[in-house]
């Protein structure tokens, strides 16, 4: 399975947006993008290159590699509606992202590893592909053998109390989230503009 190993800080500078929570200490005592001669590199950001670094940003935020999120740019250009708005929602609707958004990771990387063990359960079978899109109805729960590990046992006393998204209904005491709709715009991070990601890939 391919991933994005780069250290999280590192990615976090170069977009300007902290990636991690482990991020925001860090940014806040070193501004910039990281290098030894970076900040001689920094001028007036071109149209192309404000799309870029936009894309890459989003990109970031939800884990994926260039060749994934090519892919779901395409998908959300055969759907009806607006091409940046389901491009959010066909993010939002990865497997990891659900298990990070119910609470149950504190960051998407983690949610991602978590999945990728096989901790997880979609409709009462077990996973281990992050990638996987839920829909309306769908149940996701932690595996009742991963239940009486110390992450989980832990992460369940943390969770009460947890505000999910608007279209995730979590139940704290069985652990497991059900996806009762469609994620909307308003459910993905509010500063990402998805405009410029359109018309990046639409050069």
């Amino acid at each position: 399975m391919a991933r994005d190993n780069s250290p999280i800080v590192k990615q976090s500078r170069r977009e300007g947006y902290a990636l991690h929570p482990k991020a925001h200490k860090i940014m806040a005592r070193k501004s910039g993008i990281p290098g030894q001669h970076a900040g001689a590199r920094q001028g007036k950001a071109s149209l192309y290159l404000t799309q870029l670094r936009e894309k890459q940003k989003v990109r970031r935020i939800y884990g994926l590699l260039e060749k994934q999120f090519a892919r779901l740019m395409k998908d959300a250009e055969h759907m009806q509606g607006l091409s940046g708005e389901n491009l959010l929602q066909l993010l939002e609707r990865r497997l990891d992202n659900v298990v990070y958004r119910a609470g149950f990771a504190t960051s998407r990387r983690q949610a991602r590893q978590l999945v990728g063990h096989g901790h997880f359960t979609l409709n009462g079978r077990r996973v281990d592909i992050p990638s996987i899109s839920v829909k309306a109805g769908d149940i996701v729960a932690v595996r009742p053998k991963s239940l009486t590990s110390e992450y989980f046992a832990e992460a369940k006393k943390n969770m009460n109390g947890t505000q999910t998204a608007g279209w995730l209904k979590l139940n704290v005491s069985k652990m497991t989230v059900e996806v009762t709709g469609l994620p909307a715009r308003t459910d993905a991070e509010s500063d990402i503009n998805e405009q410029l990601i359109v018309e990046y890939y639409s050069r």
